[in-house]
């Protein structure tokens, strides 16, 4: 036992010691902004602290939606952020954290871990000096706040959404007007009229952020985020510069964070909505016909931005083509018996 606790104590000093900082686009209490912070321990216990990483909340070193930016030009050695924020710089980003009427979280990891995902996106984060990989996921999202009901397509017309990504291109193409906003500015956005609707994450961090005082009409699917997986982005210099067992500890990190992350969320979201709908929230679902406009409008910007981005192409239709297959699949391991037990009997 003491010659073992010698070699670990040795083992331990000949690590060098390594400390980063970690910039996030997540306001502070929130679930989302513990995916970093599990992350971060998770390294620290892998490498027996001599790797530490510091967190930073959206706004403490960087704006929330400059992330990647800080990281790319080494501002930080790493940031944690969604993808699609960055479609200004390149829409195929989108992939890493979910296209509308894409994947669901599972569909997602087996896309991104088995079915080519990472080698495809990781080739294109070089572009941006930077590798990256999935680290937390919020499962499927809500669809948003709004002041008023949205029953039919004409609802939407004229109507002010903060809502990022591709999906807020598609509400765009259904009359909307859409806006993206740091999740620690909605509240206020809501409260004052900048905006009629905005959509976050779910019902606890949407909660916390007490967006049910501003807006009582509570909408569901998402579905602009069926799965909204969210990006350990990192300095590809500083990446190279560490030792591989640190390279792996950061690998097996994030990999963690990406399952504990989202039982975190489907754990937490439960009791979140029961909270909300007793308190008075109105709870609606998207009727057929915006749903079925909307999966248009989606296929229809999608086929477009890959007519005029390779990049986009090579992905979007590799995705395609391994997401039709896994459907497939599972409409008959796993969409049956759903159907069967959501069912109202």
């Amino acid at each position: 036992m003491a010659a073992s606790a010698l070699f670990g104590s040795v083992h331990a000093q000949a690590r060098p010691r390594v400390r980063w900082r970690m910039v996030t686009s997540w306001p502070q209490g929130l679930l989302i902004q513990q995916a970093a912070e599990i992350l971060a321990k998770r390294v620290e216990v892998l490498t027996e602290g001599q790797f530490q990483i510091r967190t930073y909340v959206a706004g403490e070193i960087v704006p929330a939606l400059q992330v990647l930016d800080a990281v790319q030009q080494g501002t930080v050695e790493c940031g944690h952020t969604w993808g699609p924020y960055y479609i200004g710089k390149s829409p195929s980003l989108a992939f890493d954290g979910g296209v509308p009427f894409g994947p669901n979280p599972q569909q997602h990891n087996a896309w991104y871990y088995k079915g080519g995902g990472m080698e495809l996106m990781q080739a294109h984060h070089a572009d941006f000096n930077v590798i990256g990989f999935p680290a937390g996921n919020t499962g499927p999202q809500m669809g948003g706040w709004f002041r008023k009901e949205i029953r039919t397509l004409a609802d939407l017309r004229g109507l002010r959404m903060r809502i990022g990504g591709l999906g807020g291109q598609v509400m765009t193409r259904l009359g909307a007007t859409s806006q993206v906003i740091p999740g620690g500015e909605i509240y206020t956005a809501l409260e004052r009229g900048t905006v009629d609707a905005a959509e976050w994450v779910g019902p606890y961090d949407d909660e916390r952020l007490g967006l049910h005082k501003v807006a009582r009409f509570y909408y569901y699917p998402s579905w602009w985020e069926p799965s909204a997986s969210l990006s350990l982005y990192i300095n590809l210099n500083e990446w190279k510069k560490l030792p591989q067992e640190y390279q792996e500890a950061l690998k097996t990190a994030a990999a963690e964070t990406n399952l504990v992350h989202l039982a975190l969320y489907d754990h937490e979201n439960q009791a979140a909505l029961d909270r909300l709908v007793k308190g008075g929230v109105r709870l609606r679902a998207y009727s057929r016909e915006i749903l079925l406009a909307a999966e248009k409008a989606s296929k229809e910007l999608l086929e477009e931005i890959a007519g005029r981005d390779a990049t986009f192409r090579r992905i979007y239709t590799a995705w395609g083509r391994y997401l039709e297959g896994l459907r497939q699949t599972q409409r008959a391991l796993y969409h049956s018996y759903d159907t069967f037990i959501y069912s109202a009997r």
